[in-house]
């Protein structure tokens, strides 16, 4: 059975930091659903009622779009050990961009990894958990660093160029590019 609440508890912060992954849905009027898969540690819960997530360069930019038309989010996070529970985070979100007045104010909630582009500040407005009985049991092994390794490895200038690029979905619907290239080393 489900329980929801207006507000993250402290059960739901502690088992989210637990967490090594994350899911992330959007969706817009007349656009594919968004599904999509996040690591690194890249989530952060601002208050009971915010939380905020990086966002690196990847094949697309499709929540960027989606919440730009709509403002829809859901992340979801699932325990892959005991106890089984299955979180679910509705809220509205938007992109906040390194050109934006307030991104030293959010980048500081994080470590800025090589492909940094953006941060999703969310509102919550309702918080979900579920059994989770289905969900198996995992082990964590290690961070796949081959996107940020991608990342370090590209001139910013053609990073730049390309990102500049994309200003709409898979959909046609507009997204803001940005403007940020973070370089650095990730190891193994």
């Amino acid at each position: 059975m489900a329980d929801f609440s207006d507000t993250l508890s402290d059960e739901h912060i502690a088992m989210i930091a637990k967490q090594p992954v994350f899911f992330v849905a959007t969706a817009a009027e007349g656009a594919r659903i968004n599904l999509s898969p996040k690591g690194y540690d890249a989530f952060r819960v601002l208050a009971p009622d915010r939380v905020a997530y990086l966002d690196l360069g990847g094949s697309g930019n499709e929540t960027n779009a989606h919440l730009l038309a709509d403002g829809r989010i859901t992340v979801m996070f699932c325990n892959f050990e005991q106890p089984a529970l299955i979180l679910r985070i509705y809220g509205k979100g938007r992109p906040i961009l390194p050109k934006d007045p307030e991104w030293e104010q959010f980048a500081a909630h994080f470590d800025l990894l090589p492909g940094t582009r953006q941060i999703f500040d969310i509102a919550v407005e309702s918080v979900q958990t579920s059994c989770g009985w289905g969900v198996p049991f995992m082990e964590f092994e290690r961070e796949r660093h081959t996107l940020t390794k991608a990342h370090s490895n590209v001139n910013p200038q053609e990073w730049a160029a390309k990102h500049s690029t994309r200003i709409a979905s898979i959909d046609g619907l507009p997204t803001r590019p940005t403007d940020r290239y973070i370089a650095g080393e990730q190891g193994e």
